[in-house]
């Protein structure tokens, strides 16, 4: 019988792409998410049956075994961009992960992979990096043989950093960022996929990755990135970061006085500290390099995704070059 692989979080950004490539290599392959029903699109990874989405949360001793009964790997992509109800980043990136980890050792899975992110520091200011960090130490606590996965900031459709960007360009001539001096290597969803596969199938060796992309970018670059990608011309301004925390401030305001009815996923104070210190690879950390992966520049795959906001969409391209043609 095929290997079974049970992938927390194996319907978001991350997982789904994990889920793709441990189907395409023969896996029975087994999605651990709260809503199986918004999940359903896996199943099309694979043959009939080989991609199961299951009940799972993460906060439950019982729901995290049973998800993870029979599994020869597990895979933890569980990821949240703003605490929402009881998902708090302390549930999800500490308690789960530690609970994925140690219930992992308890019944006996071979191999476990864990991504987390590059600058994750326990002692962090940031609630956000701090239980990311904290929840990296538990699961080396209790599984000293995981694979750690830090990826930078990632890229690829659906992302939540790029096309941020691309859809702030429709609202006016101006392109506000924070932190524009800050450093990041944007990495490929796809190539963060395959690491998680050479840890879950026992190709790379435990201890920690640190994945970055091929380029080393300042924010404004980004933006610049972007603003060649949809054809947009817009003047990129530099957003003070006492500004960006008072706005940060003022929407958290608001979610506390909804009573959660509006939860602030636009601005927060976490992700500000997130721009307020480099985020690229540490000087001789084991890397893509060391797991036989050559990752790929952003600026080889963003047009394939953020075309949709250009000022004439899929359009853009063929009206540019009919500008060409002269009359006979």
């Amino acid at each position: 019988m095929a290997k079974l692989v049970t992938i927390y979080g194996g319907s978001g950004f991350v997982g789904r792409q994990v889920a793709r490539l441990m189907a395409k290599d023969g896996w029975r392959v087994r999605i651990a998410v709260r809503r199986p029903d918004e999940a359903l699109f896996t199943r099309t990874y694979g043959a009939v049956g080989q991609v199961q989405p299951v009940l799972c949360n993460v906060r439950d001793d019982l729901s995290v075994r049973a998800a993870m009964a029979g599994a020869d790997a597990v895979v933890n992509c569980v990821n949240i961009l703003a605490p929402k109800g009881e998902s708090t980043f302390q549930a999800v990136f500490h308690e789960g992960a530690e609970r994925i980890a140690r219930l992992s050792a308890e019944t006996g899975v071979a191999r476990v992979v864990h991504i987390s992110g590059l600058g994750v520091d326990p002692e962090s200011a940031s609630a956000y990096i701090a239980a990311k960090g904290r929840g990296e130490s538990a699961v080396l606590k209790h599984r000293p043989d995981a694979v750690i996965l830090r990826p930078s900031v990632i890229f690829g459709p659906g992302d939540s950093f790029y096309n941020r960007f691309a859809a702030m360009t429709r609202l006016g001539p101006v392109l506000p960022v924070i932190g524009a001096r800050t450093r990041m290597q944007p990495v490929f969803v796809d190539d963060v996929a395959r690491a998680a596969v050479k840890g879950a199938t026992g190709e790379a060796a435990p201890g920690i990755y640190e994945l970055g992309g091929p380029d080393v970018l300042t924010v404004k670059e980004v933006a610049e990135q972007v603003l060649r990608a949809t054809m947009r011309k817009r003047a990129v301004v530099n957003l003070p970061f006492w500004a960006a925390t008072l706005g940060a401030r003022v929407l958290g305001l608001a979610q506390l006085l909804t009573g959660g009815l509006f939860t602030n996923s636009i601005l927060t104070r976490d992700q500000i500290a997130l721009l307020r210190a480099d985020n690229v690879v540490s000087p001789g950390a084991r890397g893509f390099a060391d797991l036989g992966i050559q990752p790929v520049a952003a600026e080889a795959v963003i047009e394939d995704y953020l075309w949709r906001f250009r000022p004439s969409g899929q359009y853009d391209a063929i009206k540019q070059s009919a500008k060409n043609l002269r009359a006979d």
